[in-house]
């Protein structure tokens, strides 16, 4: 039986994980000289999205939990660029960087809001 982690009941967690997932889905797609290359890069940035929202609550202080949360929003953003580089190079689709897109938005805006809440009780 897997035991919940407080990070896991996030909902800004739930859905960098999803995303995280969706990546490494989409990557596996992309061609065999990009392994070290874009394929990489896009799984690195999307996994430190959940993994700093992890660490940031696992923190004790708001401040600290704030700065990790704003460390996941920087690898959204070089995630966005990634996917849409991805795009431009034909990897992926370009309803597969819509749907990329959405996701990083949602996330960005639940980050951003649970950012907030801690930034103000520092």
């Amino acid at each position: 039986m897997l035991m919940n982690r407080t990070y896991e009941k996030l909902v800004a967690w739930k859905e960098a994980h999803d995303l995280c997932l969706w990546v490494y889905r989409a990557s596996r797609k992309f061609p065999s000289e990009e392994k070290y290359g874009l394929t990489s890069q896009m799984r690195r940035a999307a996994y430190s999205v959940p993994m700093n929202i992890a660490e940031g609550n696992a923190r004790r202080s708001s401040k600290e939990k704030a700065r990790f949360f704003e460390i996941s929003l920087a690898s959204l953003e070089e995630l966005h660029y990634q996917c849409r580089l991805a795009c431009d190079l034909d990897y992926i689709n370009k309803e597969q960087f819509q749907n990329a897109h959405d996701r990083i938005s949602r996330t960005n805006y639940l980050i951003t809001k649970l950012r907030t809440v801690f930034l103000k009780h520092s």
